[in-house]
Parts: C-alpha cells; sequence; structure tokens
C-alpha cells in the first residue's frame, strides 16, 4: 500500500501532477521496450522493432513483420506493459502498439493516521503508425494515438500525434534521427485540461565492425528536451553485439535528476529475441527492471 503523497515524491509526477498549465499524462515519458531502456532510451535512431512507434515511426520503414511484448517493474509498484506489432499492407509498413500502465491501492490523507480512502491509476494508450521511404536514405513517419487516464472516479480521454525523420548512411555506418511526439490534447480531468509531455528528441548512431571477431560496437548519443521544461537531457549509450547473438548495453543520461545509468542484454536465438534492462534511481526509491521478448516472422 501506497501513501498518496510518498508517490508524489518518488514519482516526481509521473502519474498524478495535473495542474493548470502542467504537463500530465507523464507515463508517456515510459520507456518502451528493454532495448531502448537499457541504451539510455535512445530509440530515436536505434529502435530496431515494431517499438520504433513509440520512438521515432520514421524507423519503421525498415522494419519485418515482428511482434514486441514488453513488461516494466517499477518504483512504488508502479506497473507498465506494453505491445508493439509490425506488419505490411500492399506494400506500407505499419505498426500497432498498446501501453498501459498503473498503481494500485494508493491511499489518500488529510492528515496524519490511517488513511481516507484508496484508489488506483490507471492509464492506458493504443496506437497505429506508418514510416516509408521518401528517398534512397530518408525516411518519414507518424504515429496517432488514442489516450485514456482514469484517476480515483475520474476518466478523462485524448489523442495525440508523433512524427519522426530518420537519414540512413549520412556518412557510411552514421545513422540519424529525430521525432517530435505528443502533440495533441486531452479532455477535462475534474475541470482541469491535461497538457501532453510534448518532447523533441534527436539522436546519431555509428556502428563500428570488428569483422575478425565477429563483434559491432554501436555508439549513440542525443538529446531530448520536452518542450514545456527548461532541462535539455543528453544520452550516450553503446551496444555491443557479438555474431547477431548475444548484445552487451549501457547507457547514462543527463538532466534527470532522480536516474543516469541504465544497461541491460539481449539474447536473439533463431527468430526469438529476450531483451532486459535495470534502471537504478537514486535517493533509495528502487528500480525498473524490464523484459521484453520478442519474435520476428
Amino acid at each position: 500500500m501506497k501513501n498518496i503523497s510518498i508517490v508524489l515524491v518518488l514519482c516526481s509526477t509521473m502519474l498524478f501532477a495535473q495542474g493548470a498549465g502542467e504537463n500530465g499524462l507523464t507515463f508517456l515519458k515510459l520507456s518502451y521496450g528493454a532495448k531502448n531502456a537499457a541504451l539510455a532510451d535512445l530509440g530515436v535512431v536505434y529502435s530496431k522493432d515494431a517499438t520504433a512507434l513509440f520512438y521515432n515511426p520514421a524507423l519503421l520503414a525498415d522494419d519485418d513483420i515482428n511482434l514486441s511484448i514488453s513488461h516494466n517493474q517499477s518504483i512504488q509498484d508502479l506497473r507498465s506493459q506494453n505491445l508493439a506489432f509490425g506488419f505490411n499492407y500492399d506494400k506500407i509498413k505499419f505498426a500497432i502498439g498498446v501501453n498501459t500502465a498503473s498503481i494500485d491501492e494508493i491511499e489518500v490523507r488529510n492528515v496524519p493516521g490511517d488513511p481516507i480512502a484508496k484508489f488506483n491509476a490507471n492509464y492506458f494508450f493504443g496506437s497505429i503508425s506508418t514510416g516509408f521511404y521518401v528517398s534512397d536514405e530518408i525516411s518519414v513517419g507518424t504515429t496517432f494515438k488514442y489516450l485514456y487516464e482514469g484517476l480515483y472516479s475520474d476518466e478523462a480521454t485524448g489523442y495525440g500525434f508523433d512524427f519522426g525523420i530518420a537519414y540512413n548512411n549520412l556518412i557510411p555506418n552514421l545513422n540519424l534521427g529525430l521525432s517530435l511526439r505528443n502533440l495533441g490534447s486531452m479532455n477535462k480531468l475534474r475541470n482541469v485540461e491535461t497538457e501532453l509531455p510534448k518532447d523533441f528528441r534527436f539522436g546519431a548512431s555509428y556502428n563500428l565492425k570488428f569483422e575478425e571477431i565477429k563483434s559491432d560496437v554501436v555508439l549513440l548519443a542525443g538529446i531530448n528536451k520536452y518542450l514545456s521544461e527548461d532541462e535539455l537531457c543528453s544520452a550516450f549509450a553503446a551496444d555491443i553485439i557479438y555474431d547477431n547473438l548475444f548484445s552487451i548495453r549501457i547507457g547514462y543520461l543527463t538532466g534527470i535528476e532522480a536516474r543516469s545509468f541504465s544497461a541491460g542484454f539481449g539474447v536473439l536465438w533463431n527468430n526469438f529475441k529476450v531483451d532486459y534492462a535495470f534502471i537504478p534511481f537514486k535517493y533509495d526509491l528502487g528500480s525498473s527492471n524490464i523484459i521484453t521478448v520478442g519474435y520476428n516472422f
């Protein structure tokens, strides 16, 4: 059981900040997929499966038919799940995504003492995306998403759009990605309209190949800016891949007070893949553990 005041502090308004003129629905800031989470959320340039729809839909232009399912067990019993499925229709690349997040049995207190009530916080969005090439090197993409939030006895719905662009091989092995996410609006929740956490992301990846040892080292760097906030986050990561069978990943974020380091690994066996990410939080808040299972058809 959680005290609502503790949740507010620990989650840094992750789920509950709804003041006028402030960003709500900050569950939209959560990581999607263990690989992206381990690599400091640099999916804007390096999502190689249907989870690209959550970061940069332009990357879907290179996507094959695949399914990805993730579970994130985070601090203060915050749980989130997401599913992404990429497919082709009439030679056009599409993906559909579903994401849920929740915290149960949150205690409400007016003064110190026994709780006067308990409630659950539930969030959901469903999305559809497409990505396609406009030249040999440049692809673009867009996502539409339906949004839902439920707090206590109140509910609100809304919609959002994401837009992305990707540039492959600016020079050999150097790729760039850019996206603008969460453009849209929500209905009022308790007479307060929630502003979506609009953000701009840019990333670059460079692939170092070591053919004599069957290995690749992918170096990544990028920035992330939430448009209503002053902080500019920088991200750095490396993905060390052996023979396209096993990966070790590490990432580092700046500009976020409660977290910086991330790590993980991935295993590919035939068409199956399993990825894991670990994100420790500061101030004894605990950690996030994310696991993703995927299949390439």
